[in-house]
């Protein structure tokens, strides 16, 4: 029985002292782990550049075309023949329609032949007066006579520019049964068919016809920028460059010049409206689209500059993380003047050449390790974190 005990007694010592020095180990290695740093915070770099950047005004708009014409009959008659397809590019002449020439050729020879009768007229008046004058010289015809014969050849001498005048003004109206195209542009949707009726009061006309290059747009900024409007223009010799952009502000639609800045301020809305007219020729923009407008008012000489990406925005504003000499992080106000095409200009808060954070942000706070990534593991952290961020 004593034997047993003093086993029990050892064995209890033996596990005792080996849960002593476990608990020992485990304590220190636990002090350790905590006194190390953690390690550093991969992140995309960029640096803060310096180059003129252009200042642009940013409104909406609407696209309307140059010119559009309701191609309309000025005559009334039955239309025989259409001589376009909706949708087709037509140049200023062309035939779009015709109507009946017919009963205005007919009014033509019929004054063609009044003419050529009254000139047969005229020259067998012309004859008499000459021999009544020769009569009268010799004092066998009458004054009155004379004078008679002078009245019939100035009354058929009449006669004819009434028939000339007639026949210009039937040609005229003969030249109404083609329609045709008074501009360059796109043929609409056809209002009317062949075989109807078409005149000057038909309601829709034949077509529309719509210039499309070069092409207009209508677009608003607030009133308070009237004078820098106005200040650029005067500085400028040439109309202020005006960019078009679709409604994602994603793709360039075209380039074109200020044209009007309207004469009077809309109260309803507080802005002015501005006219640009911009080449057209690919076709990017169409009457009736809405589109961004990015009016050029200003060159930023030297400008600051980062992406996008950098500016972030907490309680306070605008910040950014501006990595250190030492490789950590501080957090740097900012007050930006616009961001445009994945740039920002920088008013105030950063240097030229300093270095930045582009992406990574989310896992910092001031005094954070970093370690910057370049090039291909620079993209390959940002598609991580884009991912990372998408996932709950």
């Amino acid at each position: 029985m004593k034997k047993n005990v003093a086993i029990s007694a050892i064995l209890f010592g033996a596990v005792a002292a080996g849960g002593l020095l476990y608990f020992t180990h485990a304590h220190a290695f636990r002090a350790a782990v905590a006194a190390a740093p953690p390690p550093p915070v991969p992140v995309v770099a960029g640096v803060v550049a310096q180059h003129d950047v252009p200042i642009y005004q940013n409104g909406v708009g609407t696209v309307i075309a140059y010119n559009t014409d309701v191609v309309r009959a000025q005559i009334q008659g039955q239309l025989i023949s259409i001589n376009f397809t909706e949708g087709q590019t037509v140049h200023a002449g062309d035939l779009l329609a015709q109507i009946d020439p017919r009963p205005y050729q007919a009014q033509i020879d019929q004054f063609e032949g009044n003419l050529e009768r009254d000139q047969a007229q005229l020259t067998n008046a012309r004859a008499n007066l000459a021999r009544y004058s020769q009569l009268g010289d010799k004092g066998w015809a009458t004054p009155q006579l004379i004078e008679t014969q002078k009245a019939q050849v100035g009354q058929l001498e009449a006669a004819i520019k009434t028939d000339q005048a007639l026949i210009e003004a039937a040609k005229v109206q003969l030249s109404y049964t083609r329609l045709t195209s008074p501009i360059d542009g796109v043929v609409g949707i056809r209002q009317i068919d062949v075989g109807n009726i078409i005149s000057p009061t038909t309601t829709n006309g034949l077509v529309v016809v719509t210039q499309l290059d070069p092409i207009s747009l209508i677009f608003t900024l607030p009133e308070g920028v009237l004078p820098q409007i106005q200040r650029q223009q005067q500085a400028s010799k040439t109309p202020l460059p005006v960019l078009a952009y679709d409604q994602n502000n994603s793709l360039q639609l075209g380039e074109g010049k200020l044209a009007l800045v309207n004469n009077e301020i809309l109260q309803t809305t507080g802005s002015i409206q501005l006219k640009a007219n911009f080449p057209n020729k690919s076709r990017a923009l169409w009457p009736g689209e809405l589109v961004n407008a990015r009016l050029l008012v200003a060159i930023r000489h030297n400008g600051l500059t980062v992406p996008d990406n950098v500016v972030q925005q907490g309680p306070n504003g605008a910040y950014a993380y501006v990595i250190q000499p030492d490789d950590t992080v501080a957090m740097r106000p900012l007050k930006v003047a616009q961001i445009t095409d994945g740039e920002a200009l920088i008013d105030s808060g950063l240097k030229a050449g300093e270095q930045v954070v582009v992406d990574g942000q989310y896992r910092l706070q001031p005094g954070t390790h970093v370690t910057s990534l370049h090039g291909d593991a620079a993209e390959e952290a940002a598609t991580q974190q884009a991912q990372q961020a998408v996932i709950p």
